[in-house]
């Protein structure tokens, strides 16, 4: 079985894996959430696999629901569920860091192999890439400090390095600040996965 929760936004539905940190996709009703979401297992495979891990998630099966809000219909998930406050063991932890650590990695490799300017949106929007990994990276310094971890403007790649390794510390150790150790993986895990997708469909061809 694979453990799912919703978020329930005014006008859209993300579709959240409790037990795969990173892996949500939202849409415009909750059938069309879950169907997303599954439709992305291949590519959510390429980050399980460079974790070490097997991937066979299952069938989705939704175990909560959660209240979404203005930001959920922008594009973000926002609502903690219930189940990221209850017990979890070190191998639950280490297992949550492996995947984030894998996220990480590829979103680098993909950055370090990805052209400059970036195929545009049906509107003509859309970062370039120096502008999404600095989006991605400073977004990630934002979200530390909901840990308790907090970093100046970093000035250097090992500035980051940095961040991140006090970032896997305490999720490795279970601290909880304003978000649980649980939720901060799984939203950090996100906005690099989402991210490194979008990165990934917009340098190829239309």
């Amino acid at each position: 079985m694979h453990r799912i929760y919703l978020e329930l936004g005014p006008k859209k539905v993300f579709a959240c894996s409790l037990d795969w940190p990173g892996w949500c996709r939202v849409d415009k009703s909750e059938e069309l959430a879950i169907d997303r979401l599954t439709g992305y297992a291949p590519r959510y495979w390429v980050i399980a696999e460079r974790a070490g891990l097997d991937f066979e998630p299952g069938e989705p099966m939704v175990v909560e629901r959660v209240k979404g809000s203005s930001t959920t219909d922008f594009g973000a998930p926002d609502a903690e569920p219930a189940a990221d406050s209850g017990p979890f063991d070190a191998a639950t932890a280490a297992r949550d860091v492996a995947l984030l650590r894998a996220a990480w990695a590829l979103f680098d490799e993909c950055a370090a192999v990805t052209p400059e300017e970036l195929r545009k949106g049906p509107r003509g929007g859309g970062r370039d890439r120096s502008k999404m990994v600095a989006h991605v990276t400073e977004a990630e310094r934002s979200y530390a400090r909901q840990l308790g971890v907090r970093y100046p403007p970093f000035k250097s790649q090992a500035d980051r390095e940095a961040m991140r390794e006090e970032l896997a510390a305490v999720l490795l150790a279970g601290g909880s600040g304003a978000w649980s150790s649980r939720y901060a993986a799984r939203r950090i895990a996100w906005h690099v996965i989402d991210h490194l997708w979008e990165m990934e469909d917009r340098r190829s061809p239309s």
